[in-house]
Parts: C-alpha cells; sequence; structure tokens
C-alpha cells in the first residue's frame, strides 16, 4: 500500500491521494525526538519487562538502524539532523512542565548531566549539530526550536523518535500549529506497543503531517 492510502482515519477514509510534497534539501530537517538512554533501560521487575519488550524489539531491530541510516544519508547531502532531548535544568526537576510532573510513568526527572538524559550512543548526534533541551513533550513549545528552524530558512520537518504517541505526537501537532510543513516517518518512531503507534499515525496523519516510511521520503527526494 502506498504512503498516500495508508494510515488513513475515520475523517480522510475516502480523501483524494495527496500531491507528492515538493520538501528542497536546504529547506528540510530531520528532527529526532528523546531517543535517550531512558528509554532503553529494561524494567527490573519481570513482568514489565515482558510487557515492554515488543517496544525493545522495535527499537532495536528497526528504529535505531532505520533511523541512523537516515542521519548519515541527509549529513551526506549537505541537511540537518536536529535533536531533541528531556532533561531538567533544576537538579530537582522544579523547571518541569506539568506533564512531567505527574505521578506516574510520564514523571521524569532526569537533570542535564545524568545518564539517562543522554541520547543513545547509536543515534549521537555529530559534531555542531543543534541540541534543544525541553522540560515539555512538544520539542516546540519548550525550547526554542522555532525560532532556530525559522532562521536557518527550514519550512519542512522530517520528524522521528519516541513515543509516537506522546512527546512526537506533541511535537508534530506543535510544527503544524506554526505551518511547518511535517513528515512523520513511520519505521523511524515507535510507541508502547504497536497498536498505540499505528493508531497515532492514524490521527496524526493527514491533518498534521503526512506518514510515511524513510524509503519514501528518500525516493521521494531523491536522496542518495
Amino acid at each position: 500500500m502506498s504512503w498516500k492510502t495508508a494510515y488513513r482515519s475515520f475523517y480522510y477514509q475516502n480523501a483524494p491521494e495527496p500531491e507528492d510534497p515538493r520538501l528542497l534539501p536546504h529547506e528540510t530537517a530531520l528532527l529526532c525526538i528523546d531517543v535517550q538512554n531512558y528509554g532503553m533501560v529494561p524494567a527490573e521487575d519481570p513482568v514489565e519487562r515482558a510487557r515492554w519488550e515488543p517496544f525493545h524489539i522495535r527499537m532495536r531491530g528497526t528504529l535505531i538502524p532505520t533511523l541512523r541510516a537516515l542521519q548519515e544519508r541527509f549529513r551526506s547531502n549537505g541537511m540537518d539532523v536536529i535533536h531533541a532531548r528531556i532533561a531538567c535544568l533544576l537538579d530537582d526537576g522544579r523547571d518541569r512542565s506539568l506533564s512531567q510532573k505527574l505521578p506516574g510513568w510520564n514523571n521524569l526527572l532526569m537533570p542535564l548531566t545524568t545518564e539517562a538524559s543522554q541520547i543513545i550512543a547509536e543515534l549521537a548526534p555529530a559534531a555542531g549539530e543543534i541540541v534543544v533541551t525541553k522540560t515539555t513533550d512538544s520539542a516546540l513549545t519548550g525550547t526554542n526550536l522555532r525560532l532556530l528552524l525559522s532562521n536557518m530558512g527550514i519550512r519542512n520537518v522530517v520528524v522521528s523518535g519516541i513515543y509516537t504517541d506522546q512527546c512526537v505526537s506533541s511535537t508534530v501537532r506543535s510544527l503544524a500549529d506554526e505551518s511547518f510543513f511535517v513528515v512523520l516517518l513511520e519505521d523511524c518512531c515507535a510507541a508502547g506497543h504497536e497498536e498505540l503507534h499505528r493508531r497515532e499515525l492514524e490521527i496524526l496523519n493527514m491533518i498534521y503531517c503526512h506518514v510515511m516510511s524513510s524509503d519514501d521520503l528518500i525516493a521521494l527526494m531523491g536522496l542518495s
């Protein structure tokens, strides 16, 4: 199935196929969201470890190798790769947004210098690449990323990272609201499990972004 007809929600079930977007290299950047050490540590509890096993399989088998290859392709074509990560500036986390202070799984207390807050080695920034630090879910709301993109002449943002239904989704929506053209790569992001991932792609597609694979993007842009 073509990316033009895949991941259709109820609202767009019978909509015409979109035209191929015109993604000029100097106006297009790859944004990698929250691929940090905290998301790669298996749970100590065996039940939780088993529950999260599909996520870790997807990360190691699909997301990391696919995104790493795409990062290198962007770099070799002189295109910008930008990184966003969650980290608080104060050790007690008072600077975090409410969504990261509430009790539960999303209560993330990761000061800047902790190992958990660092981007994983496989997808680490290359020398000179921009890294923005956020205490919110959206990489746009919680940083000066919008200003940076505008100053750099970026109009199109290719989004990847974790989690599809949380920080990725919040960032995609924020970018769309600020009139950036957004491409979300289905094989370069992941949610807690496959159903969450797929459902969020359907919700976002064709209104906040266009969902496609990394191969679709490479072919569309003619990236060598």
